[in-house]
C-alpha cells in the first residue's frame, strides 16, 4: 500500500520533516482483494441492468454472455489510479480472466497507467506481452478503445508492426479492432501510413464495430492531415461501408459531406 509518511532529516539547524510516499510491500498480497472489494462497493443495479443491452450481450451478439456490476468508467478510473502502483502482474492476469466486465476494464486501465508512469521501474514489455496474450478477454469495444493505442501502439512505436497486420487479416473481431485503434498512437504523432494500410485491409469487413473503428481513425488522421483522408476517399469512397464513410467525414464541412455522400465530390 502507498502511504504518505513523515520522515525527519537532520541538518545544520536541527530536524526538518518531509512527507514522502512509501510502499508497504508486506501488504502486496492483499491488493487484488482490496481492488475487487472496492469495485464491488461501486456496483449500481440500474446500470447493471442497462449495460448488457448497451454492450450487446444477448445470444449471438458481439458481447454475448458478458456480465456487469454497473460501474461507470470515471469511477473505475479512480480505482485504477489508486491501486496501479501496487498491483502485480499476477494480479492483473487474474483480473483479465475475471467474468465481470468492469474488473477486466479496471485491469486494463491500471496497465495503461503503469505503462505510462515513467517514475516507476520499466515493465512495459511485460505489460505488452500480458496484453497481446489475453486478447480473448479484451472482448468489447470499450475495453479495446481504452487501452490499444496506449499499450500496443506505444510499445510498437519503434518496432516492427507486423502483428497489427496479422491481426487485421486473422478474422478475430477484437484483435482486428485492437490493430486499427492501436494506430491512434501514430496518428497523434503525425504518422498515417499504418492507419491507411489497415483501413484498406479491413475495407470489406462485415462488422459494424470495424466500420466505426476504421472510420474513426480516418477521421482522426484527416483532422491532422486532410489530404490523407481525401486521397483515401477519392480511391475508396464508392466501396466503403456507409458507417465507415459517415464516421470518416464527420469533421468535414456540411457541404463537403453532402457532396461526398451523394457521389458529387470526386
Amino acid at each position: 500500500m502507498v502511504k504518505n509518511q513523515l520522515i525527519a532529516v537532520t541538518g545544520d539547524l536541527g530536524f526538518k520533516f518531509y512527507r514522502v510516499k512509501t510502499i508497504n510491500y508486506s501488504s502486496m498480497p492483499f491488493v487484488l482483494n482490496t481492488v475487487l472489494n472496492t469495485l464491488k462497493k461501486l456496483r449500481n443495479n440500474d446500470k447493471a441492468m442497462f449495460f448488457p443491452r448497451f454492450f450487446k450481450t444477448g445470444k449471438g451478439q458481439y458481447g454475448e454472455g458478458d456480465q456487469f456490476w454497473g460501474i461507470t468508467v470515471p469511477n473505475n478510473r479512480l480505482v485504477a489510479k489508486k491501486y496501479y502502483v501496487e498491483i502485480s502482474l499476477d494480479d492483473l492476469n487474474e483480473m483479465l480472466h475475471h467474468p465481470m466486465h468492469e474488473v477486466r476494464q479496471c485491469a486494463l486501465l491500471m496497465m495503461v497507467y503503469r505503462f505510462e508512469d515513467k517514475k516507476l521501474p520499466d515493465i512495459r514489455k511485460a505489460l505488452y506481452q500480458l496484453y497481446i496474450t489475453h486478447t480473448e478477454y479484451i472482448n468489447n469495444w470499450d475495453l479495446v478503445d481504452c487501452s490499444a493505442a496506449q499499450i500496443v501502439g506505444s510499445w510498437l512505436e519503434d518496432k516492427k508492426r507486423d502483428i497489427l497486420y496479422r491481426w487485421a487479416k486473422k478474422g478475430h473481431l477484437w484483435e482486428q479492432r485492437i490493430a486499427i485503434v492501436a494506430t491512434y498512437h501514430y496518428i497523434r504523432k503525425g504518422e498515417f501510413d499504418d492507419t491507411v494500410a489497415l483501413c484498406k485491409l479491413l475495407l470489406t469487413h462485415e462488422h459494424d464495430l470495424i466500420h466505426k473503428a476504421t472510420g474513426w481513425m480516418l477521421r482522426e488522421a484527416g483532422k491532422r492531415n486532410p489530404d490523407t483522408l481525401i486521397y483515401f476517399l477519392a480511391e475508396h469512397h464508392a466501396e466503403m461501408p456507409r458507417t465507415m464513410l459517415r464516421y470518416s467525414i464527420e469533421k468535414l464541412s456540411a457541404d463537403t459531406r453532402k457532396r461526398i455522400l451523394t457521389g458529387k465530390y470526386f
